[in-house]
């Protein structure tokens, strides 16, 4: 709060000097205590927000905004194409759940007799029969395999055996599918190991925790060299995206916080790479370590902790629109005027990407030139507001922090412009790492250092499974089991979107 202003009673006003001072001081009290309510009013709706809704943000995000705004504009034969494409979309979706599905026929015979006559119906004539549809859980099972090796011996004293069942691990008891469903359940279900463990219970096979913690980290142990290989494909890619969050680690006396950073890149060929790395502190190390001296473009926030690479010699930084859209919400409570005015012109800029998307012209040269034509005035307009409200707002209010945000990442966030590569944002890094995000609400914490790590190793490949379009299940099972005598030149043959599922026996 601020100090109160000893203001003279104004019986004591003799002069018209002493009258100016009066109100010199009136009107810094009136300021101080405008300060005073914003301030409080924007701590009000954090708190309110806290409480009762989610931390994230709360508008409406642009492409709902976008899709309302279009539909208010279609015309009635859009409106039409509209429908029968979102109808097409689902009956492809059940179609495509209806040939994954295992069927299972049930028969429902005829009485054998007429409810009406009572005569026998086994001569009666058969017309087709009625099919309806159904989908029930199976609850999922334990199966206990219990390999048998054949054994012979030949007249001249020789023993034969059959092959040995190939084990994630020599003697483990366990086998690459339990291996593969404790770690996408941790990792793309963020279930914690503890309730597994009763699930696994439930299903009939009692597991103790510390035993799926064994199995967790041993896969990670066999498939570092995977994630590491993701890691480094990313980190050499011209366009990539990262952000970071916290994750603690448990420690003697409290826990304490560390850090999951994710790189994100897209080759030439459309393959998304989803790299995540743990590291103990947010410093600007972690960065340093990944991308060294590669050269490209850097889309982050406005963290400090990427100043390193992003230097004339190494990579161009480019800002991201979603946070400075976020900072003008955070100052709607206090100043909606300013901040609707800012919130819908950076809606304006989305519009013209998701032109580009409907045209089918994301990262090409019309892309471009659909930026250079629409988006820079946008720009332009919003920027030169921004810079005549600076000077009539206040600098610590939320819409001067806003302001300050924008103004001072404005050329980070006006480098889309020139590279049509270049997202209009950063969600991408800030989707993949929201998997961390529930984890961590979820199992609060990891064990030591080396769990962090061996966490960043699965979640890197189920999420590259994820993004592009590979079952994590599938494909674990499979690898876990290759990647034992899979030449290590060659490992690039294993990852997600070069994998081939194994040939489906009978």
């Amino acid at each position: 709060m601020e100090d109160s202003i000893d203001i003279p009673e104004l019986d004591d006003v003799q002069d018209l000097a002493t009258a100016k001072f009066v109100l010199k001081y009136v009107i810094q009290a009136l300021e101080a205590q405008t300060r005073t309510i914003e301030a409080l009013t924007h701590e009000i709706s954090d708190l309110k927000r806290a409480l009762f809704g989610q931390k994230s943000e709360r508008v409406v995000p642009v492409d709902r905004e976008i899709a309302k705004k279009k539909r208010t504009e279609e015309t009635p034969e859009q409106t039409a194409a509209r429908m029968e494409k979102t109808r097409a979309r689902r009956e492809a979706v059940r179609e495509q759940r209806r040939d994954t599905s295992v069927t299972e026929v049930i028969e429902h015979l005829a009485p054998e007799v007429c409810d009406r006559c009572g005569l026998s119906l086994d001569d009666a004539d058969g017309l087709a029969d009625e099919v309806s549809e159904e989908y029930e859980y199976v609850p999922a099972r334990v199966v206990r395999r219990e390999h048998r090796r054949e054994r012979k011996v030949c007249t001249c004293g020789c023993f034969a055996i059959g092959a040995a069942p190939v084990r994630v691990v020599e003697g483990g008891l366990y086998g690459p599918g339990l291996h593969a469903h404790v770690a996408v359940a941790k990792c793309g279900d963020s279930i914690p190991l503890d309730r597994q463990a009763r699930s696994f219970k439930r299903a009939g096979v009692p597991m103790s925790k510390s035993t799926l913690c064994d199995v967790f980290h041993r896969s990670a142990g066999l498939l570092s060299p995977l994630a590491q290989r993701i890691l480094e494909l990313a980190a050499a890619a011209s366009h990539v995206n990262a952000d970071e969050t916290s994750l603690k680690v448990q420690d003697k006396d409290v826990c304490r916080r560390a850090y999951v950073w994710d790189f994100i890149a897209t080759d030439e060929a459309g393959h998304t790479m989803v790299a995540y790395r743990f590291s103990p502190d947010r410093s600007g190390q972690t960065p340093i370590e990944v991308l060294g001296e590669s050269t490209g473009v850097l889309q982050v926030d406005g963290f400090t902790g990427y100043n390193q690479v992003t230097t004339p010699a190494k990579r161009t930084r480019a800002g991201c629109w979603s946070h400075a859209r976020r900072k003008f919400f955070d100052a709607i409570e206090t100043t909606p005027d300013a901040a609707n005015v800012a919130i819908d012109l950076i809606r304006g800029i989305y519009e013209v990407e998701y032109d580009a998307a409907e045209k089918s012209m994301l990262g090409t040269d019309k892309h471009r030139a659909l930026r250079t034509t629409k988006s820079r005035a946008i720009v332009a307009e919003l920027m030169e507001w921004a810079i005549e409200q600076k000077q009539k707002q206040r600098p610590k209010s939320p819409i001067g922090v806003a302001l300050r945000y924008l103004l001072n990442q404005r050329e980070t966030l006006e480098r889309f412009l020139d590279d049509p590569k270049i997202r209009l944002d950063n969600n991408i890094a800030e989707r993949h790492l929201r998997l961390i995000a529930l984890g961590r609400k979820n199992f609060l914490f990891v064990g030591h250092d080396e769990a962090g790590r061996n966490l960043a190793v699965l979640q890197s490949l189920v999420s590259t499974c994820f993004a592009n379009g590979v079952n994590p299940q599938t494909y674990l099972t499979d690898v876990l089991i290759q990647i034992q005598d899979h030449p290590h030149s060659r490992i690039d043959e294993l990852l997600p979107w070069n994998w081939r599922p194994p040939p489906q026996t009978d």
